[in-house]
C-alpha cells in the first residue's frame, strides 16, 4: 500500500529507494557508533574526542531525518528499524568495554570513510533518476567528508 504517489517514475525510483535507504541505514548506525564511542572513549584526549564524536552524532542524525523524510515525500516508507540496520548497515560494529582515545579516532576515521565511499555511489546512481535525492546526499557527503578530514588531523594524519 502506498499512501503517497510518487512524481518519479517507477525505474527510477526503485533506484531512489534503494539508494536512501541504504543511505538511511549507514546514518543510523554512524550515529550509533559515535554514540557508543562517545561513552566509552577515555585518554588524553578525552574531551576533544568526546565532544567531537557529539558534532557527529548530531550530523548523522539530523541527515538521518532528512533521508528518511525524502523517501516518504517520494511515497517510499523508510526502514531505520534495529533490525534492519543491523542486518543491512556496511558500517563495522564496535568493540565493548572501554575505548581508548586513538582507537577512537581510528575507528571513526574508518567507518566515516567507509559511509563516504557507499554515499558517493549513491550520488552517481541518483544523477539522472533524481537530482534532488542527489543533492540531499552530496550535502551530507560533504559534511560526512569534513568530518572525516577533523578526526584524521585529530590523530596526526595516520590511519593506523
Amino acid at each position: 500500500m502506498s499512501v503517497v504517489k510518487s512524481p518519479l517514475p517507477e525505474e527510477h525510483l526503485k533506484i531512489v529507494a534503494d539508494a536512501l535507504q541504504g543511505a538511511l541505514v549507514d546514518l543510523v548506525d554512524l550515529h550509533l557508533v559515535g554514540k557508543q564511542i562517545h561513552w566509552t572513549v577515555v585518554g588524553p584526549r578525552f574531551r576533544t574526542v568526546h565532544l567531537q564524536l557529539d558534532e557527529v552524532v548530531a550530523s548523522t542524525r539530523e541527515y538521518a531525518d532528512t533521508v528518511a523524510e525524502r523517501a516518504s515525500a517520494l511515497g517510499v516508507p523508510p526502514d531505520g528499524r534495529a533490525q534492519t540496520v543491523a542486518a543491512t548497515s556496511g558500517v563495522d560494529t564496535v568493540k565493548d568495554g572501554w575505548t581508548d582515545d586513538a582507537q577512537a579516532v581510528r575507528t571513526l576515521v574508518d567507518a566515516l570513510g567507509a559511509v563516504i565511499g557507499r554515499m558517493r555511489e549513491r550520488i552517481r546512481a541518483t544523477d539522472e533518476p533524481d537530482p534532488v535525492t542527489q543533492d540531499i546526499l552530496i550535502e551530507l557527503t560533504r559534511d560526512l567528508e569534513k568530518h572525516h578530514w577533523m578526526f584524521q588531523a585529530e590523530n596526526g594524519g595516520h590511519r593506523g
